[in-house]
């Protein structure tokens, strides 16, 4: 399994006031996500950014995903900067004896 952030630069206020108007939306790409490997989603917010938290079979199943052109012209939609490249980090999940 692979842990996977993704921060895109972008406004905030409009990201967050698109989650309400356009639901529909996420929640047709959180099951085509489902379906291609994802197994958890979250999305933060910081100051200018949106943050993605996502847990994936593999990597490789997210960058296929993720390197959608329909997905790339949604996010630049909702707030998303479409002039910024998304920093994505992807890690490796391991036990440790503190996990919970």
């Amino acid at each position: 399994m692979s842990f996977i952030t993704v921060k895109i630069p972008g406004d905030t206020n409009a990201f967050t006031k698109s989650l309400e108007e356009r639901a529909d939306e996420y929640r047709e790409i959180s099951g085509r996500g489902r379906t291609a490997g994802a197994i958890h989603h979250q999305f933060a917010v910081g100051d200018g950014f949106i943050l993605v938290v996502d847990e994936w079979e593999s990597a490789e199943a997210f960058q296929k995903f993720f390197s959608d052109p329909e997905l790339k012209n949604f996010i630049g939609s909702v707030g998303g900067d479409p002039n910024a490249a998304p920093e994505v980090t992807v890690g490796q999940a391991i036990d440790s004896p503190d996990k919970f």
